[in-house]
């Protein structure tokens, strides 16, 4: 069961929505190879505001995930894609169905 989550919220700069969401579809694949990584979700909060949510056994997934690809690549592209940098919230997972 997943114990350990994290909510990562992302407001594009403006014009750089489409940007966004292809770099978001673009990480998927990089995720499908993390193991400790299921589920994970990007999504649309509004006109310009994305989020990852994404889920983990435990802390040692949800760490080596921040230091994985896609937080590798999040970190390279955040000045030119994002008009803040990334909010990423640590979360404690209560109850869940998958």
């Amino acid at each position: 069961m997943a114990t350990k989550a994290l909510l990562v919220r992302l407001e594009a700069k403006s014009g750089k929505e489409d940007a966004v969401e292809e770099f978001l579809l673009s990480a998927l694949p990089l995720v499908e190879r993390e193991p400790g990584t299921e589920p994970w979700f990007a999504v649309r909060f509004g006109p310009s505001t994305y989020g990852i949510i994404d889920a983990f056994p435990d802390d040692a997934a949800r760490t080596a995930h921040l230091h994985g690809a896609v937080g590798q690549a999040l970190g390279a592209r955040a000045d030119e894609l994002f008009a803040s940098p990334p909010e990423i919230s640590e979360l404690d997972v209560l109850a869940a169905k998958l």
